[in-house]
């Protein structure tokens, strides 16, 4: 159990640094989520559900889609037809 939250651990801190050095927007936001994601795991480890599913819900995906949405109204990010 403490190398599979040593893993997630990492995987959240790399893709923290990506956030920060991705020129692509779209690549920052899949990177974001990634780290949400990766709390909310940690907090189903620690037996904390509630916390997880809530972490899921609205760090994952409120969160990325308001970005999302911030990105394309500022013009920064363009849907592709």
């Amino acid at each position: 159990m403490e190398l599979l939250t040593l893993i997630i651990v990492i995987v959240m801190l790399a893709s923290a640094v990506a956030v920060l050095l991705l020129k692509d927007f779209l690549s920052a936001l899949a990177a974001f989520s990634v780290v949400s994601l990766g709390l909310s795991v940690l907090f189903a480890i620690l037996r904390a559900p509630d916390v997880a599913m809530t972490e899921a819900a609205i760090g994952a995906g409120l969160s990325s889609l308001l970005f999302a949405l911030a990105l394309r109204r500022l013009g920064l990010w363009r849907i592709k037809k």
